[in-house]
């Protein structure tokens, strides 16, 4: 069983498996809890996060969802950038992957791209998994 993207959701498939794919997809658009000096859209007051979140030190999810109100700016770009970073840390941690980048680009109006690209331990294959989302929507 794996989580797929399948343009801007994720859907779950029973007939195959993957779980650095399934990972990163439950790691970049899950949503963790901002910060207090984390800026929240259109001024709101929910911090949103994962309830499981509540019974573990480790968190699960990422702060792209703060950047569901910006604009197609290179700051929020890096921004994206880091948020999708953060999120993915504890594969590291975990000893999943050793290493990850993460690309974030705006192909078109109001569309983010990330390309996130982990480094496997067992494999000298450095596969590429792509995702879009409408910043509308993160």
């Amino acid at each position: 069983m794996q989580l797929t993207w399948a343009t801007h959701t994720a859907d779950i498939d029973y007939k195959n498996g993957n779980e650095i794919l399934t990972n990163i997809i439950a790691s970049l658009f899950t949503d963790t809890r901002a910060n207090e000096d984390d800026i929240l859209p259109s001024g709101g007051i929910d911090k949103r996060g994962w309830w499981g979140d509540s019974f573990s030190n480790k968190k699960i999810g990422s702060k792209l969802w703060l950047l569901s109100r910006e604009k197609q700016l290179s700051s929020v770009l890096k921004r994206a950038q880091e948020y999708a970073e953060e999120s993915l840390q504890w594969m590291i941690k975990e000893r999943l992957i050793k290493s990850v980048t993460v690309i974030a680009t705006n192909p078109t109006n109001s569309v983010l791209l990330l390309t996130v690209r982990p480094i496997l331990y067992n494999s000298d294959d450095v596969p590429e998994y792509s995702f879009t989302a409408a910043l509308n929507n993160i």
